[in-house]
């Protein structure tokens, strides 16, 4: 926490702070612990709250740049080796059997629809690569989600930023309460699911049981 704060801190009012955003969220693809979402939004709060509407599209233009750019370091590694992320990609159950369902016929609901579950940006990636995802469907998606995410972290700034006042410490605390909410309602909607998978099984069970 202290280091994440201090980097906040040093980066937030620094002329440097858009390369440092594209760096921090283009290394999360593969490095998913860095502090970039709580800058993201920090800074975001702080434009909206000034009123800096060239801060606000340099933030979305950085967040988009260093989103995709990740995604195709992560889409990279997953297509060139089948070592590198293998327990990430190929775990049973849960997002990666999710992912893996839905990548290749539907590859907009697997990369979008990911980008907002935690975790689910290198799961996707990285399967995207190793399962043999066109690479022109995948930047398409890869784009799509990118720009979606980066929306969506302006406007949790713009939210927010009443709230927490700019403060890393708060932004920081509202990023991880949305992403332990983001994560159960993921688990409630997949537990809905398998609940309506058995129901539609059950008649069918019937039909066919011996008698």
């Amino acid at each position: 926490m202290p280091e994440v704060l201090a980097v906040c801190d040093a980066v937030l009012y620094s002329p440097w702070l858009l390369p440092v955003l594209v760096v921090l969220i283009a290394l999360d693809g593969p490095f998913p612990v860095l502090p970039s979402e709580t800058l993201l939004m920090t800074a975001a709060a702080v434009a909206f709250g000034s009123h800096d509407v060239t801060g606000v599209v340099g933030l979305f233009v950085a967040a988009l740049v260093g989103s995709a750019a990740g995604d195709l370091l992560v889409f990279g590694l997953g297509r060139s080796s089948h070592r590198v992320l293998a327990k990430t990609i190929d775990a049973e159950g849960g997002l990666s059997s999710w992912v893996r369902r839905h990548l290749l016929p539907r590859p907009g609901i697997a990369l979008v629809g990911a980008r907002f579950v935690p975790g689910g940006r290198l799961v996707s990636t990285a399967a995207a690569g190793r399962y043999g995802l066109g690479l022109h469907r995948f930047v398409f998606w890869s784009l799509a989600s990118s720009g979606a995410w980066s929306l969506y972290m302006l406007l949790i700034g713009l939210l927010l930023g009443p709230i927490t006042g700019g403060s890393p410490v708060l932004s920081l605390l509202a990023g991880l309460v949305m992403a332990v909410l983001t994560a159960l309602a993921f688990a409630v909607g997949r537990r809905i699911q398998m609940w309506r998978a058995v129901r539609r099984a059950e008649p069918l069970g019937e039909l066919v049981a011996p008698r």
